[in-house]
């Protein structure tokens, strides 16, 4: 008996042995490091492809909008060939291309009139969107982005009301032309506002239906070379929703879905930073068009 005793104490004592050396391991802390390394790689890699998404898109805007201004001839339109130039240096698409500079024409790749639709809805939790499309089969685009909204938990209502529209004209920095030396020009050209981006560029905000004249006034009154110019909605400062972790996911995923169909343009929301961190508003931003 007291032998088979001493067999259970051995036995019992064997079974909880820890090892000095094996205490020091633990497979909790590797875990969560290769969890926070992989979320890392997986948000970097997120926002470089959003970054390249908004960079195809700007090449893209600026295709079209110089075959829009000069023709679709390369040759007979300095603007146009500077812009393939651009586009080809960034390894856009052939396809792409010929894509935009047909709908710089008002056509499809294919030679198919296009119809310029908006689509206005309010997704979860409460922000309102505008989704600009442009497509050869209106009814039919109109019918599938219905869908998903409704799909995202959202649903069509008017939503411009939540916004002004706008037209903006981006230019060429210029060594000897600031906001200063532009103004009285820009005004005469029919601005509303005249500003520096973050490159030294001049900006000029204009009554929509004023945005070309106002880019071909300057153009050729001071010599400024016109890189962009687009018809856009600007949230009322007073009405937008603020973001928070829980509900930046589920919108982001919905604004990623608008950004895969061809035929979208343009993704406006009301939305503010709120609790987001500076880097997850870069990205909220990266994805919608202001």
């Amino acid at each position: 008996m007291a032998s088979f005793s001493r067999g259970l104490r051995s036995s019992a004592t064997r079974n909880n042995f820890s090892c000095s050396r094996c205490s020091q391991f633990s497979t909790t802390s590797t875990a969560q490091s290769g969890h926070s390394r992989w979320s890392k790689i997986k948000h970097d890699k997120g926002v470089v492809d959003h970054r390249r998404s908004k960079a195809n898109q700007l090449l893209s805007d600026e295709i079209a909008f110089a075959s829009r201004m000069g023709g679709p001839d390369p040759n007979q339109n300095y603007k146009l060939a500077t812009a393939l130039v651009n586009a080809k240096k960034g390894g856009y698409p052939k396809a792409n291309i010929e894509a935009a500079i047909a709908r710089g024409q008002g056509k499809s790749a294919t030679g198919a009139i296009l119809e310029y639709i908006t689509l206005e809805a309010i997704v979860p939790p409460q922000i309102a969107m505008i989704i600009e499309a442009e497509t050869d089969r209106a009814k039919r685009t109109l019918e599938d982005l219905r869908y998903y909204v409704k799909k995202a938990g959202g649903a069509a209502t008017p939503t411009t009301y939540l916004f002004q529209k706008k037209g903006r004209v981006s230019f060429e920095a210029h060594e000897s032309l600031g906001v200063d030396e532009v103004l009285d020009e820009a005004i005469e050209a029919g601005a509303e506002d005249v500003e520096t981006d973050e490159d030294g560029g001049i900006v000029l905000w204009t009554e929509p239906n004023k945005t070309t004249s106002a880019a071909q006034s300057l153009e050729k009154s001071l010599g400024l070379k016109a890189e962009s110019s687009q018809i856009l909605w600007d949230p009322n400062e007073d009405t937008k929703v603020p973001l928070d972790a829980e509900s930046t996911k589920p919108f982001l995923d919905f604004v990623n879905l608008m950004r895969e169909q061809q035929c979208v343009q343009a993704v406006y929301a009301n939305v503010a930073q709120g609790s987001l961190t500076d880097e997850e508003w870069e990205d909220v931003q990266s994805k919608l068009d202001s």
